[in-house]
């Protein structure tokens, strides 16, 4: 198994992306730390992973609050010893154009997508260079940095920041041993990939108009390509925006 006696900490993991994530890590051996602000859903992951024989906890955590990341680390550390990879997932959706946006909505997209992801890096980075290793995979998004569509600048803008931070905090770091990358999706087999009012349906026919491949992506290719980067395979992997959407961008 590639992550036999890693401890793994996936944000966002109630759920979707997160949840999937969580239990690709723990079928290839990891310890896995599923945080999240409601306890239900993580508890939820956590035992779909021990009911498939893997190994759990469920920690909540506000990723915008510095002092609740810093406790979620430290716990993480006291617990196991030690955090060898971290996948911050942590993410909210908001429409609007940029005339019509309510402020708080801009806020609370920002707040949570790109200061949720650095108060994340911050305390991870810090507990993996005092050990001397780690490894770091960020959840950007292809509407960001690659690709724009109108009703969605804050969104794009947070994910932006995402990839721009994945990159810096990548340079600063890697001499000290902790590799940090990002996976920017398209749409996803998700929840969050249906427009208001639409099926799943409706969402593959518009999809198969809107993206070369023609369909939507799955939660078993962007957990792959999560584990891809946080394995040893990736080692020569250090600042990369991996854009897995289909060929939208191209």
């Amino acid at each position: 198994m590639k992550f036999a006696d890693k401890v793994v900490l996936v944000t966002g993991a109630g759920s979707g992306v997160g949840r999937a994530i969580s239990r690709g890590f723990a079928r290839e051996g990891a310890t896995v730390v599923a945080a999240g602000r409601r306890r239900e859903p993580l508890e939820q992951t956590a035992a779909l992973i021990e009911g498939e024989g893997g190994r759990a906890a469920a920690i909540t955590a506000d990723v915008t609050d510095s002092a609740a990341v810093a406790g979620l680390v430290g716990e993480i550390v006291t617990r196991y010893g030690r955090l060898d990879i971290a996948v911050n997932n942590a993410g909210i959706f908001a429409a609007g154009a940029v005339a019509d946006m309510p402020e708080e909505d801009w806020a609370r997209v920002l707040q949570v997508n790109a200061t949720g992801v650095f108060l994340a890096m911050k305390h991870e980075i810090a507990a993996m260079r005092a050990q001397g290793s780690g490894v770091i995979v960020n959840i950007a998004s292809n509407i960001g940095a690659h690709v724009r569509v109108p009703r969605l600048g804050a969104y794009a803008a947070s994910k932006a920041a995402v990839s721009a931070l994945t990159r810096t905090a990548a340079l600063e770091n890697i001499r000290a041993g902790v590799r940090i990358n990002a996976v920017s999706p398209g749409p996803l087999d998700t929840t969050m990939s249906i427009r208001p009012g639409e099926t799943e349906e409706d969402r593959a026919a518009r999809l198969r108009d809107q993206l070369p491949i023609g369909r939507v992506g799955s939660l078993d290719e962007i957990t792959g390509t999560v584990l891809w980067l946080a394995s040893d395979d990736a080692g020569f992997a250090v600042g990369l925006d991996v854009v897995l959407d289909g060929g939208a961008a191209a």
